[in-house]
């Protein structure tokens, strides 16, 4: 089921005795939204109605029919998000044993109730209530994430991995079966021309590297995931350097990339996301200016010199440049230019959300015919 949003906060008050119930309603109606039900069948029918609006069950032992302790269990099973409380004039052991175990109640109370005793209760329910759903709400936003950055990162894969594949099966495929009589323990291969072979295995290697790296940083991030861990602290510098080092670049294009650090920053969030968004912008930039002899494109990082002192990253190249509208829809929308070559469109959107979820942004200049200038911002240094 899903959960709550946390501005549920009702309390339903079960109690198949009428002036129970006027009774709760009126003393408690001041301070906390009440709904009442005269039995476990009717509590259960506005549950399944309107389940999203409660945060608190209250629901008295004895009653006809169905008792508490059944109400409970129902609710532990199915209705996992609300706090509950049981009120019982028997004060049996097994009853409260059973209500702990069973029920998994907050607090047992005691009738006929008592009004301070009751309102502390429920007050203390709804802030566990709250304080629960806020933990719901940020571990399924880690879900979220963690799903939407798997599904990039498997993205991220698939290309160097299908060319490992390719300069493997390259390889395989130039293999020559052992001649009569030649001596064992040597393997011959044909070429096309010259060190074809060498530069596919190179090529294949390259790209294995690369796919290493970027499961090697979700591991390690898994590890400082845990309670306890060291904050993770990295710096822009070194983010830039090992982009260099271990990007699976084409032929001549580790050339065109070069860098220009003219101060240094420690980044936030984690390593793996944010080497993610630097590996998607130098992939763009790279297959906009495939083919062109004087491809170029700088990496810069410095921190702004105004009050502000905002650090940011800039991705300077010199390619064919993205039309405007094209330019407009590339932070809200999946839309590419290389839809041929494999392009989803994902790769702006994701580094946009990244951003977005250290605090900073991302910012796009472009003109046709004159290159492209992608830029991180980060939070203002204190």
């Amino acid at each position: 089921m899903a959960f709550p949003a946390p501005a549920a906060e009702a309390v339903l008050f079960v109690d198949d005795e009428a002036t129970s119930r006027k009774w709760f309603a009126r003393v408690f109606g001041d301070e906390f939204k009440v709904v009442t039900a005269d039995g476990a069948g009717e509590a259960l029918d506005i549950l399944a109605k309107r389940g999203q609006e409660f945060a608190v069950l209250v629901t008295d032992y004895r009653m006809p029919e169905r008792d508490g302790m059944k109400l409970l269990r129902a609710v532990q099973r199915d209705y996992r998000h609300l706090v509950r409380l049981l009120a019982t004039a028997y004060a049996e052991k097994d009853v409260a044993i059973a209500a702990v175990n069973q029920g998994r109640v907050l607090r047992i109370l005691e009738k006929p109730l008592d009004e301070q005793l009751t309102r502390e209760a429920l007050r203390e329910a709804l802030q566990l209530f709250r304080t629960h759903a806020l933990e719901r709400a940020m571990n399924e936003n880690r879900v979220a994430a963690l799903r939407e950055t798997l599904g990039f990162l498997a993205h991220e894969l698939n290309t160097p991995l299908a060319t490992v594949r390719g300069c493997v099966n390259l390889v395989a495929s130039r293999y020559q079966p052992q001649a009569p009589g030649e001596s064992p323990g040597a393997a011959r291969f044909s070429e096309e021309h010259a060190g074809e072979l060498l530069a596919a295995l190179e090529r294949a290697e390259r790209r294995a590297l690369y796919c290493q790296s970027l499961v090697s940083t979700f591991v390690q991030s898994a590890r400082d995931a845990y309670p306890g861990s060291a904050a993770q602290s990295v710096t822009a510098r070194s983010l830039v350097e090992a982009l260099m080092d271990e990007f699976p670049f084409e032929d001549h294009e580790r050339g065109h990339l070069a860098s220009r650090i003219l101060k240094d920053f420690n980044l936030p969030g984690r390593r793996d996301l944010l080497y993610l968004v630097l590996c998607t912008l130098v992939k763009n930039a790279l297959q906009a200016m495939r083919g062109m002899p004087d491809a170029r494109l700088m990496v810069e990082v410095a921190v702004e010199s105004d009050g502000r002192r905002r650090p940011w990253m800039s991705f300077i190249d010199n390619g064919p440049g993205i039309a405007p509208d094209v330019l407009a829809k590339l932070t809200r929308e999946p839309v590419t230019t290389k839809g041929h070559s494999g392009g989803s469109g994902m790769g702006l959107m994701f580094c946009h959300r990244v951003m977005q979820s250290i605090g900073g942004s991302i910012e796009i200049d472009s003109t046709v015919g004159a290159g492209t200038t992608v830029t991180l911002y980060f939070r203002p240094e204190s």
